[in-house]
Protein backbone atom coordinates (compact mmCIF):
# COMPACT_ATOMS: atom_id res chain seq x y z
CA UNK A 1 0.00 0.00 0.00
CA UNK A 2 2.86 2.36 0.80
CA UNK A 3 4.35 1.85 -2.71
CA UNK A 4 1.04 2.81 -4.30
CA UNK A 5 0.97 6.07 -2.32
CA UNK A 6 4.56 6.78 -3.35
CA UNK A 7 3.72 6.08 -6.99
CA UNK A 8 0.77 8.49 -6.93
CA UNK A 9 2.87 11.12 -5.14
CA UNK A 10 5.56 10.87 -7.85
CA UNK A 11 2.97 11.04 -10.66
CA UNK A 12 1.30 14.05 -9.03
CA UNK A 13 4.68 15.77 -8.64
CA UNK A 14 5.57 15.12 -12.28
CA UNK A 15 2.23 16.52 -13.46
CA UNK A 16 2.77 19.60 -11.30
CA UNK A 17 6.28 20.11 -12.74
CA UNK A 18 4.89 19.75 -16.27
CA UNK A 19 2.22 22.38 -15.57
CA UNK A 20 4.79 24.80 -14.16
CA UNK A 21 7.11 24.23 -17.14
CA UNK A 22 4.19 24.75 -19.52
CA UNK A 23 3.25 27.98 -17.78
CA UNK A 24 6.84 29.24 -18.20
CA UNK A 25 6.94 28.55 -21.97
CA UNK A 26 6.86 31.85 -23.80
CA UNK A 27 3.55 32.85 -25.37
CA UNK A 28 3.53 34.02 -28.95
CA UNK A 29 3.50 37.80 -29.10
CA UNK A 30 1.29 39.17 -31.91
CA UNK A 31 4.27 40.27 -34.03
CA UNK A 32 6.01 36.89 -33.49
CA UNK A 33 2.79 35.06 -34.39
CA UNK A 34 2.49 37.09 -37.61
CA UNK A 35 6.08 36.17 -38.51
CA UNK A 36 5.40 32.48 -37.79
CA UNK A 37 2.19 32.57 -39.85
CA UNK A 38 4.18 34.08 -42.71
CA UNK A 39 6.88 31.39 -42.39
CA UNK A 40 4.27 28.61 -42.37
CA UNK A 41 2.61 29.97 -45.51
CA UNK A 42 6.02 30.31 -47.18
CA UNK A 43 6.84 26.67 -46.38
CA UNK A 44 3.52 25.60 -47.93
CA UNK A 45 4.33 27.67 -51.05
CA UNK A 46 7.76 26.02 -51.19
CA UNK A 47 6.10 22.61 -51.00
CA UNK A 48 3.82 23.62 -53.87
CA UNK A 49 6.87 24.45 -56.02
CA UNK A 50 8.62 21.22 -55.03
CA UNK A 51 5.58 19.09 -55.91
CA UNK A 52 5.31 20.81 -59.27
CA UNK A 53 8.99 20.10 -60.03
CA UNK A 54 8.86 16.48 -58.80
CA UNK A 55 5.73 15.71 -60.81
CA UNK A 56 6.96 17.37 -64.02
CA UNK A 57 8.01 14.65 -66.48
CA UNK A 58 10.68 16.96 -67.93
CA UNK A 59 12.51 17.18 -64.59
CA UNK A 60 15.67 15.04 -64.71
CA UNK A 61 15.66 12.11 -62.25
CA UNK A 62 18.65 13.44 -60.28
CA UNK A 63 17.04 16.88 -59.94
CA UNK A 64 13.74 15.36 -58.79
CA UNK A 65 15.60 13.36 -56.11
CA UNK A 66 17.43 16.49 -54.95
CA UNK A 67 14.11 18.35 -54.68
CA UNK A 68 12.57 15.43 -52.76
CA UNK A 69 15.32 15.73 -50.14
CA UNK A 70 14.64 19.48 -49.82
CA UNK A 71 10.91 18.88 -49.55
CA UNK A 72 11.37 16.23 -46.84
CA UNK A 73 12.96 18.91 -44.60
CA UNK A 74 9.61 20.70 -44.45
CA UNK A 75 7.82 17.82 -42.70
CA UNK A 76 7.47 16.44 -39.20
CA UNK A 77 8.37 12.76 -38.82
CA UNK A 78 5.58 10.39 -39.80
CA UNK A 79 3.60 12.92 -41.84
CA UNK A 80 1.33 11.54 -44.55
CA UNK A 81 -0.14 12.86 -47.81
CA UNK A 82 -3.71 12.12 -48.88
CA UNK A 83 -4.29 11.17 -52.51
CA UNK A 84 -7.69 11.09 -54.20
CA UNK A 85 -9.17 10.61 -57.64
CA UNK A 86 -12.46 11.29 -59.38
CA UNK A 87 -12.51 7.59 -60.28
CA UNK A 88 -12.79 6.46 -56.64
CA UNK A 89 -14.39 7.70 -53.43
CA UNK A 90 -11.47 6.25 -51.45
CA UNK A 91 -8.71 8.52 -50.18
CA UNK A 92 -5.35 6.81 -49.79
CA UNK A 93 -2.63 8.06 -47.44
CA UNK A 94 1.08 7.60 -48.05
CA UNK A 95 4.20 8.56 -46.16
CA UNK A 96 5.62 11.74 -47.67
CA UNK A 97 8.68 10.13 -49.31
CA UNK A 98 6.49 7.35 -50.76
CA UNK A 99 4.09 9.99 -52.09
CA UNK A 100 6.95 11.83 -53.84
CA UNK A 101 8.24 8.58 -55.38
CA UNK A 102 4.75 7.73 -56.63
CA UNK A 103 4.39 11.25 -58.01
CA UNK A 104 7.62 10.81 -60.02
CA UNK A 105 6.35 7.49 -61.40
CA UNK A 106 2.88 8.62 -62.54
CA UNK A 107 1.97 7.03 -65.85
CA UNK A 108 1.42 10.25 -67.81
CA UNK A 109 3.58 11.87 -70.47
CA UNK A 110 2.88 15.34 -69.09
CA UNK A 111 1.90 16.33 -65.55
CA UNK A 112 1.04 19.80 -64.32
CA UNK A 113 0.28 20.44 -60.64
CA UNK A 114 -0.52 23.85 -59.20
CA UNK A 115 -1.75 25.07 -55.83
CA UNK A 116 -3.96 28.11 -55.25
CA UNK A 117 -6.08 29.79 -52.54
CA UNK A 118 -3.49 29.01 -49.83
CA UNK A 119 -4.79 30.29 -46.49
CA UNK A 120 -5.13 29.55 -42.78
CA UNK A 121 -8.47 28.02 -41.85
CA UNK A 122 -7.54 27.33 -38.23
CA UNK A 123 -5.56 29.77 -36.12
CA UNK A 124 -2.54 28.48 -34.20
CA UNK A 125 -3.65 26.92 -30.93
CA UNK A 126 -1.34 26.10 -28.06
CA UNK A 127 -1.15 22.43 -27.11
CA UNK A 128 -0.38 20.98 -23.65
CA UNK A 129 3.13 20.05 -24.82
CA UNK A 130 3.92 23.72 -25.60
CA UNK A 131 3.68 23.38 -29.38
CA UNK A 132 1.20 25.30 -31.47
CA UNK A 133 -0.93 23.60 -34.12
CA UNK A 134 -2.88 25.16 -36.97
CA UNK A 135 -4.35 24.18 -40.32
CA UNK A 136 -3.69 25.71 -43.72
CA UNK A 137 -6.00 24.87 -46.60
CA UNK A 138 -5.00 24.74 -50.25
CA UNK A 139 -6.59 23.81 -53.55
CA UNK A 140 -4.54 21.60 -55.84
CA UNK A 141 -5.16 21.50 -59.59
CA UNK A 142 -3.84 18.28 -61.15
CA UNK A 143 -3.61 17.67 -64.88
CA UNK A 144 -2.17 14.55 -66.48
CA UNK A 145 -1.94 13.95 -70.24
CA UNK A 146 -0.99 10.62 -71.78
CA UNK A 147 0.74 10.08 -75.13
CA UNK A 148 -2.54 9.23 -76.90
CA UNK A 149 -4.02 12.58 -75.84
CA UNK A 150 -6.14 11.23 -72.97
CA UNK A 151 -6.44 13.85 -70.26
CA UNK A 152 -7.25 13.54 -66.56
CA UNK A 153 -7.78 16.58 -64.38
CA UNK A 154 -9.20 17.35 -60.97
CA UNK A 155 -9.15 19.93 -58.22
CA UNK A 156 -8.60 18.75 -54.65
CA UNK A 157 -9.08 20.73 -51.47
CA UNK A 158 -6.45 19.71 -48.92
CA UNK A 159 -5.90 20.64 -45.27
CA UNK A 160 -2.29 20.82 -44.07
CA UNK A 161 -1.53 20.48 -40.36
CA UNK A 162 1.13 22.96 -39.24
CA UNK A 163 3.27 22.44 -36.11
CA UNK A 164 5.11 25.31 -34.46
CA UNK A 165 7.53 24.40 -31.72
CA UNK A 166 10.28 26.01 -29.69
CA UNK A 167 13.78 24.75 -30.51
CA UNK A 168 17.33 25.66 -29.57
CA UNK A 169 20.57 25.86 -31.50
CA UNK A 170 24.07 26.67 -30.40
CA UNK A 171 25.74 29.68 -32.01
CA UNK A 172 29.15 30.81 -30.80
CA UNK A 173 28.86 28.73 -27.65
CA UNK A 174 25.48 30.24 -26.70
CA UNK A 175 22.12 28.50 -26.81
CA UNK A 176 19.67 30.47 -28.91
CA UNK A 177 15.94 29.71 -28.81
CA UNK A 178 13.75 29.99 -31.90
CA UNK A 179 10.35 28.90 -33.20
CA UNK A 180 10.36 26.34 -36.00
CA UNK A 181 7.53 25.42 -38.36
CA UNK A 182 7.01 21.87 -39.65
CA UNK A 183 4.26 20.51 -41.86
CA UNK A 184 2.26 17.49 -40.75
CA UNK A 185 -0.41 15.38 -42.42
CA UNK A 186 -2.04 16.67 -45.59
CA UNK A 187 -5.66 15.50 -45.58
CA UNK A 188 -8.03 15.48 -48.56
CA UNK A 189 -11.27 17.40 -47.92
CA UNK A 190 -12.88 17.06 -51.33
CA UNK A 191 -12.07 16.29 -54.96
CA UNK A 192 -13.99 17.83 -57.84
CA UNK A 193 -13.64 18.16 -61.58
Amino acid sequence: MNKIKQYFAVVTLLLLIQQVAFAQEPELAPDRKAAIDSLALEKVRDLSKYISIIGDKETPFSEANRVIERAMELFADGAQMGVSSLNSSEVKYYGIRTYFRRLMALNYDKVKISWFNIQYISDLERQPDGRYVGVITIYQRFEGISEDGMKYQDTTKKDITVFVERKQTQIGGRLIGFWDVLLGDIRVSETTQ
